[in-house]
């Protein structure tokens, strides 16, 4: 082999190295949230000067494999210097994620679910002073033998405007534990099914499939995937909270 070729496979497996470990410890520092995460959020509507609106899920929630029961904590934040006025927190499900109950709000009716939807709960906040925050204790299944995302928008009381969304992210484990009590899944990351059926399984990675959302080309993980969801799929009424 000469010295010429030689250099230039050598020259192109240290570039591919330099890719794969550049790629790995962004991977990495995306997936180091910890409790209390705002991944896959983004702002939508311009809300008023001084208000900052965001919500956080925990980095990690367990499922009950016998009875898929699941409990999830949805936060939403003031993070600005002055009052929201009144505001509305909608909690999504999709996929093999589905919400039964959140507690004090209110079911959305299935006709009025955003698209590709299973469930949702629609919560009045009214306002929310600067600086403060409000938890809810959202009450779900997941479907193990699926994947599973949930979504968590920040409207205006009228849902006219969208300040702020989170998702459709989703909740999973790439080494599900069948014979386990319990499967631990984490923020952002794909779930590979327990049980896989005879259906395609969707992708995992960078390289997944788009969400049934009319989000042609994005992706969960990327910067600014998620954020048109809600501003395509809204209807111009929403039921009264």
């Amino acid at each position: 082999m000469s010295s010429r070729r030689t250099t230039t496979i050598a020259g192109s497996l240290v570039a591919a190295s330099f890719s794969a470990v550049m790629i790995l410890s962004a991977t990495a520092g995306a997936d180091d949230q910890g409790p209390g995460s705002s991944k896959g959020g983004k702002v939508i509507d311009e809300a008023p000067a001084g208000v900052k609106l965001t919500t956080a899920l925990p980095g990690k929630i367990s499922v009950d494999n016998s009875s898929q029961e699941a409990d999830i904590t949805a936060t939403v934040k003031n993070e600005g210097t002055k009052d929201s006025g009144e505001i509305r927190l909608l909690v999504v499900g999709f996929d093999g994620l589905t919400v039964k109950n959140v507690e004090g709000c209110s079911a959305i009716e299935k006709n009025s679910l955003p698209e590709g939807s299973n469930s949702g709960f629609s919560c009045s906040l009214g306002n929310l002073p600067a600086g403060e925050s409000k938890s809810y204790a959202v009450a779900a299944t997941y479907d193990l033998s699926k994947t599973g995302k949930i979504c968590l928008p920040v409207q205006t009381g009228d849902g006219k405007k969208t300040y702020w969304q989170q998702g459709p992210v989703p909740f999973g484990t790439t080494n599900p534990s069948p014979d386990a009590p319990a499967t631990p899944l984490l923020l952002g990351t794909d779930n590979k099914p327990v049980a896989p059926g005879a259906d395609k399984l969707p992708k995992t990675g960078i390289g997944r499939d788009v969400l049934p959302l009319g989000a042609a080309g994005a992706t969960l993980i990327a910067a600014g995937a998620a954020g048109l969801w809600w501003a395509r799929q809204r209807r111009p009424e929403r039921p009264a909270d």
